[in-house]
C-alpha cells in the first residue's frame, strides 16, 4: 500500500484521468506542465507496482514481475528506454530523479508481496514508510523544483521534508485503510501501539474488533500528527512557488487524520474524504504566487 491512493495508471496520460479521483489530483493540477507531466509518471510507476503487491495470486510471481521492473530501470539509466518506462525518461533525465528513490518504491512493494504485514514494529513499518511513501517524495521534490538550488540548507531542508511529510501521509493512510487492509490480511498497525493497548493476537480482524483499537491508533495519530508538525514548518520557511503541491497534499492528508480522530476507530467506520474547505485554504494561499 503506497501513499498513492488505489487506482491505477500507466502514464502521465492516463494518469491525468485517474488521479482525478485523488487528492492527488489538485496538487499536481498546479504544477507547471513538464513538473505535472514528471508526477504523472511518477504516480503511474508507484500505481503500477502498488498494483502488483496488492495482487491476489502466487508470489514468487508477483516478486518475478517486481523483478521485471527493476530490470527495466537498469535499461531506462543505461540510455534504452522501452515502452513501459517510455513516459519516465523525460522527468529522470530533465529533474534527476535518482534510480535508487525508485528502487525503494519496490523495495517497499516487495515487503508486501513477501508477507502479509501484521503488526510490526516501529523500526520496520518506518523503514515502509520510508520505501513507499518518502521516497515517493524524494522523487517528487526534484519535479516540484525543491532541489534547484545552490544552497545546501535547502537541500536539506527538501530532503527533510519528504522524509516528513512522506511518513505523515502513509501513516494516515493506514489509519484511513484498516478495514480495505484487513480484508487483505493485512494490519499495520505497530505491535508497540497494540501491545499497550492490552492486545496481544495481532491478526487483522481480531484487532479491528478489540476495544482498545482507538488506544492504539491515537498513538499511530500522535506520530503522524508531528511528521505533520515538522513537514509545515519546512514548508513555512521554503519559497511559495515550490512548495504549493506539497501543501495542498499536506492540508488534504491533515483533514483526514483530523476526521478520522473525530470520527474514532471503533466498529462501523466510515469513509472519509478530505476537507474541501480546508484544500480550498490553502490553494487561496499557495495558488496565486
Amino acid at each position: 500500500m503506497s501513499v498513492m491512493e488505489n487506482t491505477s495508471a500507466l502514464g502521465p496520460q492516463n494518469a491525468g484521468g485517474v488521479a482525478r479521483k485523488s487528492s492527488f489530483y489538485l496538487a499536481m493540477r498546479v504544477l507547471e506542465p513538464q513538473r505535472r507531466e514528471a508526477m504523472f509518471a511518477i504516480y503511474a510507476f508507484c500505481r503500477a507496482v502498488d498494483d502488483i503487491a496488492d495482487e491476489d495470486g502466487d508470489r514468487s510471481e508477483r516478486r518475478r514481475q517486481l523483478d521485471a521492473w527493476r530490470a527495466d530501470l537498469d535499461e531506462l539509466y543505461a540510455g534504452r528506454v522501452h515502452q513501459r518506462c517510455a513516459q519516465l525518461a523525460g522527468p529522470v533525465r530533465r529533474f534527476g530523479l535518482k534510480r535508487e528513490d525508485f528502487e525503494a518504491v519496490i523495495d517497499g512493494m516487495e515487503m508486501d508481496v513477501d508477507r502479509d504485514i501484521r503488526g510490526p514494529d516501529w523500526a520496520t513499518l518506518d523503514l515502509y514508510c520510508d520505501r513507499v511513501a518518502s521516497a515517493v517524495g524524494r522523487l517528487s521534490i526534484r519535479a516540484f523544483g525543491l532541489t534547484e538550488t545552490s544552497s545546501r540548507d535547502l537541500q536539506d531542508m527538501a530532503r527533510m521534508l519528504a522524509h516528513h511529510l512522506g511518513r505523515a501521509l502513509q501513516l494516515t493512510n493506514i489509519l484511513r485503510d484498516l478495514d480495505e487492509d484487513a480484508e487483505r490480511g493485512r494490519l499495520y498497525l505497530p505491535r508497540e501501539a497494540l501491545a499497550a493497548a492490552g492486545m496481544t493476537d495481532f491478526s487483522p480482524k481480531t484487532v479491528l474488533a478489540h476495544p482498545g483499537l482507538d488506544l492504539a491508533c491515537a498513538e499511530v495519530a500522535a506520530r503522524a500528527r508531528g511528521h505533520f508538525e515538522e513537514a509545515d514548518k519546512i514548508i513555512m520557511a521554503s519559497p511559495k512557488r515550490a512548495v504549493k503541491a506539497p501543501a495542498l497534499m499536506a492540508a488534504a492528508y491533515r483533514s483526514i487524520l483530523d476526521r478520522l480522530l473525530a470520527r474514532g476507530f471503533k466498529a462501523r467506520r466510515e469513509k472519509v474524504r478530505p476537507s474541501k474547505l480546508k484544500i480550498f485554504a490553502a490553494l487561496l494561499r499557495y495558488f496565486f504566487v
